[in-house]
């Protein structure tokens, strides 16, 4: 079924719009992404077509134009409100008109609204964006073209009457009525290792035979049903690169655009022996969104687990894997917020244990998702001495005021650091990538086959690890040459972020044509310089990316100086239009607008207004949900009360694979469905099978030692007499269990290492404490009894 907002046919027939096709220009670390949108109007009368859809959050639109028929028209910027007085005065004199306008709420969506198209004609809507893409933990660069736009929460109270608010029609991710075909081309100073994709993809096709540039193609076919992501995969991609763009011909110089413009990419790698010290102080708060869109599934397709249920198993592996010194809180939201402690907590094992009782017992109950009060709540919290506050926050990213939340991470981001989760398809880009770096801090998309514990556990990891900190750039030019930056000062950097900065360079050397810039910065108190040559005189033309870029990062500071300031400092906003207009690339106070005033006949006929769906997950159970909300608080009574309305004549009848699922979705962190498969004759089912590394991981202490009980010996399958005989009478029965754990984790859960290499980490420390004399005894012992052939020094003992 479609969800329609604002006006739309009487017989609410498809929607007009017939495929996208994207053109995506990778270099190196940013990319140029050309969209064409084909429309046709099928009615009877002209039609206006509004369709919102996402972008990513850094992209900078730059390029819009419009083909109605054989006559190409081609926008430009003005600022907002003129533009849409234009937009409305063309149609209503009969003409065909364009109009491309940022969300207010949130700098990821935009409406394109498509004017007056006479029937049965014909349209195409090109528009070009710059990105830069987001490193992975994996050194990957993402670039993800959203498909999925989930419904964006608004917050009571907040404005959602503003013309440029975002109405979102929505369909079932499958059922979207158009196509999407993809190709894109990679050009990088590094030799390409690899592409990935979340969706199938034609052969990597090399160029060169440096295979320093390659295509690639989106298998034909493919239903825009999902986020397309690319992955790409560089050699060397940790050494710094810096990058001249020539000034645009037809600029003037001394502008931004008639200037050349600087990129510098700083990717630090930090040596094993940094990456494996770990601090032991900090104050750690999980923010967790606990709103009903946390009900769904993580991705579409059966046997896929709901969002709240891997955030609870998530919320396990990071309190057991916290250091022994640090505080702790966790905090769900939804409408409002709870947290589970008043303020936050000393890890120990008392407090570890309250929080996992009230982690297991936490549901996706809390309504709409409002994050900004919670953040309040946080900030107006005094930071702990000696405790570094750090957020992880992990959210479906369906909130509406994303700028708002942003201005408020970014104002508060000198004592706290954020690492953000975007979970499932659809998370807004803006907000996740926003938060974490404006926090400095690190983004995840856990999306498509993902899964959430492993992306967390490597935020952790950055979390607890030192940082590059008292970094200086200075950059070495002529005195002729003057450099103004355009990005804002790095203040740090940790393992697995990367910072582009963005300069302009006015002026010209009669003699020397190259410049350099140096970066020092020090990493665990060691001092690191680097420094890099460039060319004053590019003559390469990359298409003005770079420019576009380092436009788009200026006018998004002076977007939030203008928005603290309230409006109150003069020039700020004027300045945003300015620049946004001289350099082609959107802002918050500027659209793009296109007129085709064609023959100059008016158009005959009412004027219909038409929005285009953009997909929604949808999950097969979903007429369940209702039902499995009473379910959170008593299982067996929603059960019971299912089946009773499933028999009942003339009630709602459904296959056993629907029921089977509506009791999946009735089983929580811990619940068992007493009521059996067919509702209609109640019996008692099994124990749901629980995954024995959770059940192990579930059993450590809070000092990383395992206890010697029926629950262990039942996780190695084994009687708790086959665990506790071959112990070495001298070895205390603690050191024994936590050996035996520690062997079984390396023997059988080397696939899930990234998930419990700090439980081991945490087990080895406790070990070496009780100075236990026959460690290699209780090792090789262990390896007998498990079958394993673990090493010693494998385990780090």
């Amino acid at each position: 079924m479609v969800t329609c907002c604002g006006l739309v046919t009487v017989k609410n027939e498809p929607v007009p719009l017939k495929s996208i096709a994207v053109e995506v220009s990778v270099q190196g670390h940013v990319a140029t992404v050309s969209s064409t949108l084909q429309y046709e109007n099928q009615e009877q009368s002209p039609l206006e077509a509004i369709f919102i859809f996402p972008l990513p959050g850094e992209a900078a639109v730059c390029r819009f134009s419009a083909k109605i028929g054989q006559t190409e028209v081609v926008a430009e910027v003005q600022e907002k409100q003129k533009a849409q007085e234009q937009y409305d005065d063309a149609l209503s004199s009969g003409q065909q008109a364009f109009l491309l306008e940022e969300s207010d709420e949130s700098p990821d969506v935009f409406k394109l609204s498509v004017g007056s198209l006479p029937p049965g004609e014909k349209a195409s809507v090109s528009l070009d964006y710059v990105t830069e893409l987001s490193v992975q933990a994996d050194d990957g660069l993402r670039l993800c073209l959203p498909a999925v736009l989930n419904p964006r929460y608004q917050p009571q109270g907040s404005d959602s009457g503003s013309g440029g608010s975002a109405q979102v029609s929505s369909v079932p991710a499958g059922s979207v009525p158009y196509s999407l075909s993809l190709s894109a081309h990679v050009s990088s100073p590094h030799p390409i290792s690899r592409v990935e994709s979340n969706c199938p993809l034609d052969p990597l096709n090399y160029l060169n035979t440096e295979k320093t540039q390659a295509t690639v193609s989106l298998a034909a076919g493919h239903q825009f049903d999902r986020d397309v992501e690319l992955l790409l995969y560089y050699q060397d991609t940790h050494q710094p690169t810096a990058i001249v763009e020539a000034a645009q011909a037809s600029a003037k110089p001394g502008t931004l655009m008639g200037d050349p413009v600087v990129m510098l990419s700083l990717y630090p790698e930090f040596p094993k022996d940094v990456m494996s010290s770990m601090t032991s102080h900090g104050e750690f708060l999980f923010v967790v969104d606990r709103s009903g869109s946390m009900e769904c599934p993580m991705h579409l397709g059966s046997g896929s687990q709901d969002r709240i249920s891997s955030a609870r198993e998530t919320l396990l592996l990071l309190l057991k894997s916290l250091p022994m010194g640090c505080y702790f809180n966790i905090i769900g939201f939804g409408s409002s917020y709870e947290s589970f402690f008043p303020k936050s907590v000393e890890y120990s094992q008392k407090t570890m244990d309250e929080a996992l009782q009230k982690v297991k017992e936490m549901r996706a109950d809390l309504g709409g998702t409002e994050i900004l009060q919670p953040l309040k709540h946080i900030y107006s919290q005094p930071c702990l001495p000696d405790q570094p506050r750090q957020l992880f926050l992990f959210t479906d990213g369906e909130v509406g005021n994303t700028k708002e939340v942003l201005d408020l991470v970014k104002t508060n981001a000198g004592s706290h650091r954020c690492f953000s989760f975007g979970i499932g398809e659809g998370a807004s880009t803006a907000l996740i990538s926003g938060v974490a770096k404006q926090a400095r801090g690190h983004a995840q998309f856990i999306t498509g086959q993902d899964r959430m514990q492993p992306k967390a556990m490597q935020s952790l990891r950055f979390a607890l690890q030192p940082a590059v900190v008292d970094i200086s750039v200075k950059w070495n030019v002529p005195k002729e040459v003057s450099v103004t930056p355009l990005s804002p000062p790095i203040r740090v950097l940790f393992q697995g972020q990367r910072a582009l900065l963005y300069a302009q360079l006015t002026g010209e050397s009669s003699g020397d044509t190259e410049g350099s810039v140096t970066v020092k910065y020090s990493l665990a108190k060691q001092p690191v310089e680097n420094q890099l040559s460039f060319s004053l005189k590019p003559t390469e033309d990359t298409g003005m990316t770079v420019h576009r870029l380092g436009a788009r990062t200026l006018i998004q500071s002076l977007e939030v100086e203008e928005r603290e300031q309230d409006g109150g400092k003069e020039g700020v906003k004027e300045k945003v239009i300015e620049l946004s207009v001289q350099s082609g690339v959107s802002s918050a106070f500027t659209a793009f607008i296109a007129i085709h005033k064609g023959d100059g006949e008016a158009l005959q006929g009412q004027l219909l207004r038409r929005h285009v769906p953009t997909p929604m997950l949808y999950h097969s159970s979903m007429l369940m949900m209702q039902s499995c909300a009473m379910a959170r608080r008593s299982p067996m009574v929603m059960a019971c009360s299912l089946q009773m309305n499933m028999s009942a004549p003339g009630k709602l009848k459904l296959s056993k694979k629907s029921k089977r699922k509506a009791l999946d979705a009735l089983q929580g962190f811990g619940y068992d469905d007493n009521c059996s498969e067919d509702f209609d004759s109640p019996a008692p089912t099994s124990k749901p099978v629980r995954d024995p590394l959770l059940q192990l991981i579930s059993l450590q202490k809070a000092s990383g030692s395992w206890v010697l009980e029926a629950a262990l010996a039942e996780v190695l399958v084994k009687t708790e007499e086959e665990v506790s005989k071959p112990k070495p009478a001298q070895v205390d029965q603690e050191v024994w269990a936590t050996v035996l754990a520690l062997v079984w984790l390396y023997g059988f859960k080397m696939e899930a290492q990234e998930e419990w290499q700090f439980l081991a980490m945490k087990a080895v420390s406790w070990i070496q404490a009780q100075k236990v004399a026959s460690v290699s005894e209780c090792v090789q012992a262990g390896n007998t009894l498990l079958g394993c052939q673990v090493q010693k020094d494998t385990l780090g003992l």
